[in-house]
């Protein structure tokens, strides 16, 4: 059985859990994490356009499914794009794990680990 190649469009690498779900990361992620970066307060417009070329992007790719993640004002109108270019959207779902160490002094050093447990498709 053939595994499913899902584009990563999200500013982070992909974990070696999501890899091993099928994520691949783009040819050229310099270009994902521009087109998710917002340093300014974008306009309806400017929303539109980075959500067409990331999808053009995605289209290029050969990928029919992508995990997406970024500025939650920036998802529906990512996701409405690749859904016309004919590519479903995935969220990655993790769990997080809390563990804790007992350090020398007598105090708690508590960490956070997230674990990818699947994704979440919206439709």
């Amino acid at each position: 059985m053939v595994m499913e190649k899902i584009l990563n469009l999200t500013q982070h690498a992909a974990t070696a859990e999501q890899i091993a779900a099928g994520v691949v990361e783009p040819a050229d992620k310099i270009v994902v994490q521009a087109l998710l970066t917002f340093e300014e307060l974008p306009t309806a417009g400017e929303i539109k356009r980075r959500a067409r070329s990331l999808s053009e992007f995605a289209a290029t790719s050969g990928c029919k499914t992508a995990m997406i993640g970024g500025a939650p004002f920036f998802m529906g109108p990512l996701e409405y794009a690749l859904a016309t270019a004919g590519i479903k959207a995935l969220y990655a779902f993790s769990r997080r794990e809390t563990v804790e160490e007992k350090l020398p002094d007598g105090g708690v050093k508590k960490t956070q680990v997230f674990r990818h447990a699947g994704f979440v498709s919206t439709f």
